[in-house]
């Protein structure tokens, strides 16, 4: 096992929800990354964020560790859920609450429920 593979597989199972991202949650540097973070801050999420620009390594290494091809992932309890097509359409339809209720993850409902208000 490489050191960015073992990195990434502690950081996984080490935190309930992770990011693996282009930039931080805080700022994201491209567009599918900001909408996937931002559905998380908007819901109240706690999650760990990975930049993976700042480590060829580990930007690489998580598309062989998850077998998907692209970025930004997203991790809940240890188990790879998606990317930001996937994750856009577990929000508006519900699966995600269930996903984080699932693996008891707290979030703000009232929020995720504007999401989806927003977007009906």
């Amino acid at each position: 096992m490489t050191d960015a593979n073992a990195q990434i597989k502690e950081t996984v199972t080490g935190n309930d929800v992770v990011l693996f991202m282009k930039g931080t949650k805080d700022m994201p540097q491209c567009g599918f990354s900001s909408k996937v973070a931002g559905i998380l801050n908007y819901m109240g999420v706690e999650f760990s964020d990975v930049n993976v620009l700042a480590d060829e390594g580990v930007r690489q290494g998580i598309k062989e560790y998850s077998d998907w091809p692209t970025i930004p992932q997203l991790y809940v309890k240890g188990e790879f859920v998606g990317g930001c097509d996937i994750i856009t359409e577990m929000t508006l339809s519900g699966e995600l609450d269930t996903l984080l209720d699932d693996n008891a993850v707290t979030y703000d409902k009232e929020a995720a429920n504007k999401i989806r208000e927003a977007n009906a």
